[in-house]
């Protein structure tokens, strides 16, 4: 089985690269996996979230995505949570899934953290419960959350799935960091000091560019190998 990862997709306005990577692939299955790092757009509006819906129900594989900063989370918080494969997710239809923050799930003998999130520096010209939302940034709960699940996988995992990235990070990437993002850059700097990993991934900044450890991924789509 496959699991592939790629950056923002925003709803229907880059959803085109991953029905040209993915519609036709007849050696693909829903037991393959694609994940979003944050800013998917699938739950915006109702009225462009049925057609996302269904072009990703459409594909031969599974997606599951991290929220960031660009997500409807009035919208996200309507679906019940349940667990699978050993976290906490939203089951927004058949063969999509949002993974919540601070979760450790395995998925094919591979175990994954997952932090979405993210601060939205363009939010004073958005308007607050139709195109921003506050919870775009994590609660206390949340980031406890996170570090007791890191701690019951005795700091160890395969992989790390976030929006943003550890400000270090953040600060050898690019050159305009983002106002009001640092709790959640440095909670993620402690995450990254004590935490075992291969990799990290995230989105958030729109490049394509790797860091040593940490890959930011936007149009790019990658497998895991």
């Amino acid at each position: 089985m496959a699991i592939y990862l790629t950056g923002d997709t925003h709803g229907m306005l880059d959803i085109g690269r991953l029905t040209e990577r993915f519609e036709f692939d007849d050696k693909l299955s829903k037991q393959d996996y694609l994940i979003i790092l944050g800013d998917a757009g699938i739950l915006w509006n109702q009225v462009d979230d049925e057609d996302v819906h269904r072009i990703l129900e459409n594909l031969p594989v599974t997606t599951l995505w991290i929220d960031g900063n660009h997500e409807n989370f009035d919208l996200l918080e309507k679906y019940p949570e349940s667990y699978w494969n050993g976290g906490r997710v939203h089951h927004i239809s058949e063969s999509i899934f949002h993974l919540c923050r601070g979760q450790v799930f395995e998925i094919e003998g591979r175990t994954f953290f997952t932090f979405g999130g993210g601060n939205s520096i363009d939010k004073f010209w958005r308007q607050p419960g139709v195109s921003w939302w506050p919870q775009e940034m994590p609660t206390n709960f949340e980031y406890e959350e996170g570090i007791s699940n890191l701690g019951k996988n005795n700091w160890q995992v395969d992989y790390v799935l976030t929006h943003t990235c550890p400000g270090s990070v953040a600060r050898q990437l690019v050159t305009s960091m983002h106002p009001g993002e640092e709790p959640l850059q440095e909670y993620l700097n402690h995450v990254a000091e004590r935490l075992g990993y291969k990799e990290w991934f995230f989105g958030h900044w729109h490049v394509d560019k790797k860091v040593e450890k940490y890959r930011c991924l936007y149009r790019d789509i990658i497998k895991l190998t």
